[in-house]
């Protein structure tokens, strides 16, 4: 990975549009070209106590969880992401990225290479759960958001990462 002091964390705030309540107190953040070809990514998650890790892409419609903070690498390739719903962000996710999502922020794919993947990851391998916007989620999953700590390690740097500049 490259060295943290090298990299510029964006970061996003979205609002909740009714459907996709994303995070009111923190924002989505994105390290461009953190990982390098090299690196094994989910070591370094591990490491990071980041795991019940898995391997594929992002889903073609809105979605969130409620429960849990999600890392999202690119391994492989670039896709077209729309981040905070249907009025949030278009984001490029190449080879390298790495998108750290607060819970309640909704991501959805728009567009890929054939040979876009990423691996996701959460904070202390806690099991997630997958909401799409429905109105009868929302009080329970507004709750839910609210009462997800802030993890105690950044995913790719550790204790002393970037994202406590952000959370």
């Amino acid at each position: 990975m490259k060295e943290q002091e090298t990299i510029v964390a964006s970061h996003f705030y979205f609002t909740d549009d009714g459907a996709i309540p994303n995070n009111p107190s923190f924002p989505l953040l994105v390290y461009k070209n953190a990982i390098e070809d090299e690196d094994q990514v989910n070591q370094i998650l591990r490491q990071n106590h980041w795991s019940n890790a898995w391997r594929n892409g992002v889903f073609p419609y809105h979605h969130y969880h409620s429960n849990s903070h999600e890392v999202l690498v690119v391994i492989d390739g670039s896709a077209l992401l729309q981040m905070g719903g249907e009025y949030g962000e278009k984001l490029t996710a190449e080879h390298g990225d790495v998108l750290i999502l607060p819970a309640g922020s909704g991501h959805k794919l728009l567009k890929k290479e054939t040979n876009f993947s990423v691996i996701g990851a959460y904070p202390k391998g806690q099991d997630y759960d997958m909401c799409y916007g429905k109105k009868e989620e929302r009080p329970v999953k507004l709750d839910n958001i609210k009462q997800v700590p802030v993890p105690d390690y950044d995913p790719i740097y550790g204790k002393d990462g970037k994202l406590f500049t952000y959370w």
